[in-house]
């Protein structure tokens, strides 16, 4: 399934590598781990080679899954923005939780997207800019990792499709497909 020097998203924490692989003896029975080396934070774990679906382990994204995402982050929000101001956050905050321990992108976009709207009507609490900031991070670093683009650029972009937008919808600024050697031309 994965390999050595591997490049692979662990959800809610981001891009990780394969370092090693390596193997165990626990309680009598031998195990093997993927040891895992993040890029933007001093952290390695140890994730059974077994259980790695379970943890939601995944290999990076595609060019076309960055492409939907950019896409959906130009969709209307799903529900009507007053009804997500007035929500409990409470709630929202474990439905945003459950989503990002998914590790799907497309489910971490609409996040990102909707905290972008409310911020758009209303300041956003500790918890939520907190959610925005932790989403935003997982969003630039995939990207930038699948697409080569300077995580400087992938910010730039990634906030440009919320400038200039009202209540209801964003204005579209996506500037084309994003292709492997593109390094997110602007």
């Amino acid at each position: 399934m994965f390999s050595l020097d591997e490049k692979v998203v662990y959800p809610g924490h981001g891009v990780a590598r394969i370092c090693r692989i390596i193997e165990k003896n626990i309680a009598g029975s031998n195990a093997r781990f993927f040891e895992l080396e993040f890029f933007n934070k001093k952290m390695t774990i140890l994730v059974p080679v077994d259980s790695v679906i379970c943890a939601g382990i995944r290999k990076l994204s595609s060019i076309e899954h960055i492409n939907d995402t950019f896409a959906i982050l130009s969709e209307p929000v799903a529900k009507p923005l007053h009804e997500a101001c007035v929500t409990n956050w409470n709630k929202r905050n474990k439905e945003y939780q459950c989503k990002i321990r998914t590790g799907n992108i497309r489910e971490i976009c609409k996040i990102y997207r909707d905290l972008r709207h409310i911020s758009a009507n209303k300041e956003l609490s500790f918890g939520e800019k907190n959610l925005l900031d932790q989403t935003e991070f997982l969003l630039i670093e995939e990207i930038s990792m699948v697409t080569h683009a300077d995580e400087a650029k992938v910010i730039e972009r990634l906030r440009s499709i919320f400038k200039n937008t009202d209540t209801t919808k964003v204005v579209p600024s996506v500037k084309g497909k994003i292709t492997q050697t593109s390094s997110m031309s602007m």
